[in-house]
């Protein structure tokens, strides 16, 4: 018996068939190499936004425990003032106060007077209407002569006059704290001192 070279290819001249490669169990991955990556910065713009509100906030509330210190008065003007002198009103209702005191100057033959500009109704300011010589109150239609006595409309009584007198210069001096009126179904303090000036 010959011994045969098993590395030589057999006598047809074919190769041998190439042995299936058996599968092996995977083995495992090597990790890949870790890339140091940077901290996340932190939001500097968030922060600050968060900080402006935190002391917007105190800020307010300190205001507001400050504000209990302080008395909460209101500042009215004067009720005591003086218009000018008796020559600078012509006859007939005057009406160049009525925004600042409230008043209109009214000024007769042998007299002048302030109305105090409050409708006895449910005191709204009536309005001047010259066309119509009268005072009408636009809330309820009230309606008041230039003297300002009630004709028509609610209102119950003639509208108050304030106190008028002259100083040592001449001038109007009017108070509107000192009011003179005539109730419904009163007596008329209209012709009272001090209800009115003589000019």
């Amino acid at each position: 018996m010959s011994n045969v070279d098993a590395t030589r290819p057999p006598a047809s001249g074919k190769p041998p068939a190439a042995e299936p490669v058996k599968p092996t169990a995977a083995s495992p991955a090597k990790p890949a190499a870790k890339t140091a990556q940077p901290k996340p910065q932190p939001n500097k713009q968030r922060r600050r936004f968060i900080w402006t509100a935190i002391g917007a906030f105190l800020a307010a509330n300190f205001l507001m425990f400050l504000r209990f210190f302080f008395p909460r008065a209101l500042f009215e003007p004067s009720p005591v003032f003086r218009i000018g002198y008796p020559s600078d009103f012509q006859l007939g209702v005057d009406e160049k106060f009525k925004q600042q005191y409230r008043i209109w100057v009214v000024r007769e033959a042998d007299r002048l007077f302030v109305i105090y500009g409050r409708c006895t109704h449910l005191g709204c300011t009536p309005d001047w209407k010259p066309s119509e010589n009268k005072f009408k109150c636009p809330c309820h239609g009230s309606g008041y002569t230039p003297e300002g006595i009630n004709f028509e409309g609610p209102a119950p009584r003639p509208m108050d006059r304030a106190h008028v007198e002259m100083d040592a210069q001449g001038q109007i001096v009017v108070d509107t704290s000192k009011l003179y009126s005539w109730p419904k179904g009163g007596t008329d303090h209209f012709n009272d001192p001090g209800a009115f000036i003589s000019v």
